[in-house]
């Protein structure tokens, strides 16, 4: 009895022993392996300093060399949380020191602690984006800190206070660009809009590494190994834009107080000379530590919209602009030939619906409906082509037409190298057959689509991209803002021709025509004396007030080196406001000034305000 007793308390010790014994182990290792890797750093932290060094961003110049956009020194100030917190330093101080409140430096720390890829090891941007003349504010106080130091950082700097759109900006990265690309890490920059987010790959380089050695005071005493670790940073690729910046320049000021926009475009390579949407704003503006408060003044102006990218991204009518198209097709289905002509009573009439038209000769041929912009010719046409039995259903009429529009490039987006783009609407047979039924529906009930009006919408760049078609009878190249890429090449999607399903001998009527409208129709009062300019006026109904004015033309007639288009909205006729703009724009780019005579129309449009009338 009692050595069994006696064996029971051996158990009992023997248990007892093995469990202190392996509480001791664990805890042992959970210091030298779990937990030592955090004192394992914190010790490497003390010997060393991994620094990255963030590489110059790409720079980016005009078509003819111009610098717009370059690089100035900017700081960034890092702090390592642990090693500052294991100091045991005066806070007040140092807030007091870098110009910061302690509730400032309370509330940046504990968004830092938020942020994916925070580790209290490793370093996090405190303040960023000091200019030189901020950072000399701070510089010398900075020594008196541990687990403090300023990283070189890039700011971007202007030439032009213009294209702010289509640069873009650069801003702090978020957790989904962190999350989809490694390249990134907290407090990082990138593109955010505009060519600077399109191709942010270029421009960004490779960045650099560097190891430093430092003493237990935390002063740096030098490289490790002589800098035989470092690896050197490696610059941006610098991009060539296709845009005139002077052109750009005169675009925005013949734009001010407008809202509207001008799209330029070199029709031989689909090259944007200007790409201008107003109201717009300086891209210095967000630029530096002001750019979060800028962005959001901007971003709140629901008035003005200047971050609302007119020229891409607003979708209107294209009205009278369209009826080019509209000749097009009519001729390649063999609805009418360049010798049809229809009547013009005022307008097209047809039972109790009319749809009027300013006074002119009657009856018309193709080439001179496009010189008077008439309605009642586009109404006949397209009634007869969408009602004409050959195609056996409305559907098919109208999904053959639409095929043919597509090619023009409406409908889709073309494809511009710069984010947001819209695609604009183009009507198909099971728009209308949703809304009426089955093939319950004719020519007449969308009648408001042969002049430009109805379901259609498109964009300035698609208006513009017509009018290169056109030029180019019967082909067009993507439209794009990059021109080249220092040791790389562009998209190849740049490159390739787009050939519109009309046959090319289709467009030489409609180009005399649209000569003539510059000659002695709609577009008479913004001829150019010295230049042979085909143009098309055009209005857009504007249910919200009063109309849109929309021109499109190219130049010169038979050696065309610029197409575009204007829209100035909520201004009345296109031959008013935005024709006049276009064809001072085309004498811009093409002569290089604006003669004498031209001068009053220049002042007229560079004064007027059509925003608060």
């Amino acid at each position: 009895m009692i050595n069994d007793q006696y064996q029971k308390r051996k158990y009992v010790l023997a248990a007892i022993f093995i469990s202190v014994a392996l509480i001791y182990i664990a805890r042992l290792f959970f210091l030298q392996v779990v937990d030592g890797s955090d004192y394992l750093k914190q010790s490497e932290n003390n010997a060393y300093v991994n620094r990255v060094i963030i590489p110059s961003r790409g720079l980016i110049k005009d078509r003819n060399g111009k610098l717009i956009v370059y690089n100035k020194p900017a700081y960034d100030l890092m702090i390592i949380p642990r090693e500052f917190a294991s100091a045991k330093q005066d806070t007040a101080e140092f807030c007091k020191a870098i110009g910061m409140t302690v509730e400032q430096f309370n509330a940046r720390m504990k968004e830092l602690r938020n942020k994916r890829g925070y580790n209290r090891f490793r370093p996090a941007p405190l303040i960023q984006q000091f200019d030189n003349e901020e950072f000399s504010a701070i510089r010398e106080k900075l020594y008196r800190f541990k687990g403090v130091y300023a990283q070189k950082q890039v700011l971007r700097e202007y030439n032009y206070h213009n294209g702010a759109l289509v640069l873009g900006s650069i801003g702090e990265v978020d957790t989904s660009i962190i999350n989809n690309d490694n390249y990134y890490k907290l407090g990082d920059f990138a593109g955010m809009e505009g060519v600077e987010k399109t191709y942010e790959k270029w421009l960004r380089g490779e960045k650099g590494f560097e190891i430093l050695l430092r003493d237990s005071r935390g002063r740096i005493m030098g490289k490790y190994n002589d800098g035989k670790e470092d690896i050197a940073p490696v610059q941006g690729h610098e991009l060539t834009l296709s845009l005139d910046i002077e052109l750009q320049k005169y675009g925005e000021e013949l734009m001010n107080g407008k809202k509207g926009s001008v799209t330029a475009i070199e029709p031989a390579t689909g090259e944007i000379l200007a790409l201008i949407s107003s109201p717009t704003y300086d891209p210095s503006l967000l630029v530096g530590r002001g750019r979060s408060e800028n962005y959001k003044k901007l971003y709140r102006d629901k008035k003005l919209l200047p971050l609302f990218n007119r020229a891409i991204q607003a979708q209107y009518p294209p009205g009278s602009t369209f009826k080019t198209a509209q000749a097009l097709i009519l001729q390649q289905e063999g609805i009418i030939t360049s010798h049809t002509a229809f009547g013009c009573s005022h307008g097209f009439h047809s039972g109790g619906l009319t749809v009027g038209c300013h006074g002119h000769t009657s009856p018309l041929d193709l080439m001179h409906s496009i010189q008077h912009s008439c309605n009642a010719y586009y109404c006949y046409g397209y009634k007869n082509m969408i009602d004409d039995r050959k195609y056996g259903t409305v559907s098919k009429a109208i999904d053959t037409w639409r095929d043919h529009t597509l090619s023009l490039g409406f409908g889709n987006r073309l494809g511009i190298d710069i984010p947001g783009e819209k695609s604009g609407k183009i009507p198909d047979s099971k728009k209308y057959n949703r809304i009426y039924g089955d093939n319950r529906w004719k020519g007449l009930t969308i009648i408001s689509n042969s002049i430009g009006q109805g379901e259609i919408l498109s964009t300035p760049l698609q208006i513009a991209n017509l009018g290169a078609t056109i030029a180019n009878r019967g082909f067009f190249y993507t439209p794009h803002l990059v021109k080249g890429i220092s040791d790389a090449e562009i998209d190849t999607s740049f490159i390739t021709k787009h050939v519109s399903t009309i046959d090319p001998k289709y467009y030489d009527v409609i180009v005399d025509g649209m000569e003539l409208v510059m000659i002695s129709g709609t577009g008479f009062y913004s001829r150019i004396d010295s230049i042979s300019v085909c143009g098309k006026t055009g209005t857009a109904q504007n249910p919200h007030g009063k109309d849109h004015s929309i021109f499109m033309a190219f130049a010169p007639k038979d050696d065309p080196k610029i197409a575009i288009s204007v829209v100035v909205e909520n201004s009345g006729f296109g031959a008013t406001w935005a024709a006049p703009i276009a064809t001072l724009m085309i004498e811009k780019y093409l002569k290089g000034y604006i003669p004498k005579k031209r001068e009053p129309i220049e002042k007229r449009l560079k004064e007027a305000n059509l925003i608060n009338e």
